[in-house]
């Protein structure tokens, strides 16, 4: 019996040992670098089971053994604590960091740029073409009512709420800005700031331009000249749909619409884009200036004038620039 006992308290033993080695290799699987070179992006789908996450990650090379990242979670305990969606993983992640990072549900975020000056038809199109968004249902916003601004979502966030963050960053800023605006301005209500400033993000795309032709418009809106912005007569002709692909014509300037400034006094009903900040800033702050007329030098910039036969030369220097250009 002796003998007996004696033996199996060394198969015991010898089993415990066994067992305490296996335990030992797999926790040294879970903790030590992964396999991962190169970068991984996994998405691991609603509902998915811990074998299937576990497969999902080994069929992108971010664990070796799916077995010890299965025995591993269920030791820790974390299997309902994993949360869906979309991840990178570096080089050489553990099976341990996966898990950490699966729990915390730190899922990837994407990036959508919205520039500055397109109007609302061109930023649903970026919105719309952007990958990973659930489809957008809701109706459009209005001209000039979302931000340019770089927006982050994460996979299977949606369309309508991105457009919606777009929107109220815009409101936000907008009030922001309004509420600190220079004194005596020729207009009183924060949509017509908006108005204004689609029309100088429009006509220059020079960052040290923008406060001068802002104060170019508000010196024509207090003597009550007409605007006679080129950007507003294409924005009617286009409806805002895209660039108009050819130059003004005469005919063009004479078309009667609410939008061309060249036959009605004031503002344009709504806005002709989607200003930026700087553009905004500029309108709310324009430079004081003499100047009542701007065309272009032919380098990108503008050459501004106080008198209407001083615009008139520059108007004709301008076309001789571009007739050469020709």
């Amino acid at each position: 019996m002796r003998r007996l006992a004696r033996l199996f308290l060394g198969l015991s033993i010898a089993a415990a040992l066994a067992a305490g080695g296996v335990v030992y290799w797999g926790y040294t699987l879970f903790v030590e670098p992964g396999p991962m070179k190169g970068g991984a992006t996994v998405v691991i789908p609603k509902g998915a089971g811990l074998k299937k996450v576990a497969s999902v990650l080994a069929m992108a090379g971010v664990i070796e053994r799916p077995a010890v990242f299965v025995w591993g979670v269920r030791f820790s305990g974390g299997g309902r604590a994993i949360k869906a969606g979309e991840y990178a993983f570096a080089d050489g992640v553990s099976q341990q960091q996966v898990l950490a990072r699966l729990i915390e549900g730190k899922t990837l975020l994407r990036r959508l740029t919205v520039p500055e000056g397109l109007t609302v038809h061109e930023v649903l199109k970026l919105v719309d073409a952007a990958d990973g968004l659930s489809p957008r249902r809701t109706p459009p916003p209005a001209e000039g009512r979302v931000l340019p601004e770089t927006y982050s979502y994460r996979l299977g966030n949606s369309r309508d709420a991105v457009v919606e963050r777009m929107t109220a960053a815009m409101r936000d800023l907008l009030a922001e800005l309004w509420a600190g605006r220079a004194a005596d301005l020729p207009f009183d209500r924060p949509m017509e700031a908006v108005i204004l400033a689609s029309i100088v993000e429009k006509e220059t795309s020079r960052s040290a331009e923008r406060a001068r032709i802002a104060g170019v418009f508000i010196n024509r809106l207090r003597k009550g000249m007409r605007l006679q912005s080129d950007p507003t007569v294409v924005y009617g002709l286009t409806d805002g749909r895209g660039p108009l692909g050819r130059s003004l014509t005469r005919r063009d300037l004479e078309t009667d619409h609410p939008y061309n400034t060249y036959k009605i006094k004031g503002l344009p009903p709504e806005p002709i884009c989607n200003p930026g900040r700087a553009s905004l800033e500029a309108v709310l702050h324009p430079m004081v200036t003499d100047a009542l007329y701007f065309v272009a030098d032919g380098t990108g910039g503008h050459v501004f004038a106080k008198t209407l036969a001083e615009h008139n030369r520059n108007v004709a220097r301008w076309r001789r620039l571009r007739k050469g250009k020709k």
